[in-house]
């Protein structure tokens, strides 16, 4: 089998550790590009050892060369509290990374692929969503920053395709949890088992019934390397998530029920742009892929909450 060389930005972050990890079980030569804004060295510390396994401190807002049969583009901090701490860089790490590593790919003639986002679809006037729904995004609020970055992102891979023929495919990704996340990353599922195991308050927003579909680590990966290997006439974009609904009352009461806790749920007000509702149709993915997600909720919660018992 010939080796692939494939590069993955964002690599030593959540989803960038679990992808490297699997590029490599299944023979590929793997370079990690991540400049540490939410990436962390102990994510793929584990893989350093491997000889086909090769870690770079870059940022993808700087031009990168290097020669690579695959990109996977994932450099972008994903949560609220990083994404907002520095709206500008998360918006240039959006834009000016996907320019960037498009660049990258028209030169080297790599296919590449864009770990894009539900946070596309914004606050939805429909639902569940489906890839052909536009959005309903507000582009001068708190989260613009992100969602506007990755609309724009999109818009960039659909032009290379056009103009350039860079082989592209684009998925949007729906909330993914799993080992590795960062404790003090603010998303809600980390949020509720570092408070539960440390015996903390539960701090909801709103009245909790507004919904997320929560998708493992693990399903959102084979998604992924699915996507990457389908056919080049199949673009995307195609959502990867989990359309299994939960209100986030329901999530805190069985992360308080998994973890055995004496936590109490307390309510904060609801903060700005905060979509009521999040469900993917993954009718596309079914089809195109192949694929749908394998790890329900419980069973995937027990296996984070056994990585932040053993890490907290």
């Amino acid at each position: 089998m010939i080796k692939r060389k494939v590069l993955v930005t964002g690599g030593a972050g959540f989803v960038g550790s679990h992808l490297c990890e699997r590029l490599l079980k299944d023979g590929n030569d793997v370079i990690c590009l991540d400049n540490y804004f939410t990436g962390q060295k102990q994510n793929i510390v584990h893989l350093l050892a491997n000889p086909y396994f090769e870690l770079i401190r870059h940022d993808v807002t700087n031009p990168f060369y290097v020669e690579v049969d695959e990109i996977y583009n994932l450099a972008c901090p994903a949560s609220p509290v990083h994404y907002q701490y520095n709206p500008i860089k998360t918006m240039k790490t959006s834009v000016m990374g996907a320019i960037n590593m498009l660049g990258l790919a028209k030169r080297v003639r790599a296919k590449i692929l864009q770990a894009s986002t539900s946070e596309v679809y914004g606050d939805p006037q429909i639902h569940p969503q489906t890839e052909a729904y536009w959005g309903h995004v507000n582009p001068i609020g708190e989260r613009s920053c992100y969602d506007e970055g990755k609309r724009s992102a999109e818009t960039l891979f659909v032009n290379y395709h056009k103009q350039n023929n860079v082989r592209i495919k684009i998925i949007r990704i729906f909330n993914t949890y799993g080992p590795r996340m960062h404790p003090n990353d603010g998303r809600v599922v980390s949020n509720f088992i570092v408070q539960a195991l440390q015996g903390k308050d539960i701090t909801m927003y709103g009245d909790g019934l507004q919904t997320r579909s929560f998708q493992y680590v693990d399903d959102l990966i084979e998604g992924m390397v699915r996507m990457m290997a389908s056919p080049e006439t199949f673009r995307g974009p195609v959502n990867i998530g989990n359309p299994h609904e939960f209100t986030i009352l329901q999530l805190a009461e069985l992360v308080i029920e998994l973890t055995g806790s004496k936590s109490r749920i307390i309510r904060l007000p609801l903060p700005s742009d905060d979509p009521m509702q999040r469900q993917p149709n993954i009718d596309l993915a079914k089809k195109e892929l192949d694929w749908e997600p394998k790890v329900q909720l419980k069973e995937g919660l027990i296996k984070t909450i056994e990585y932040f018992t053993a890490t907290l």
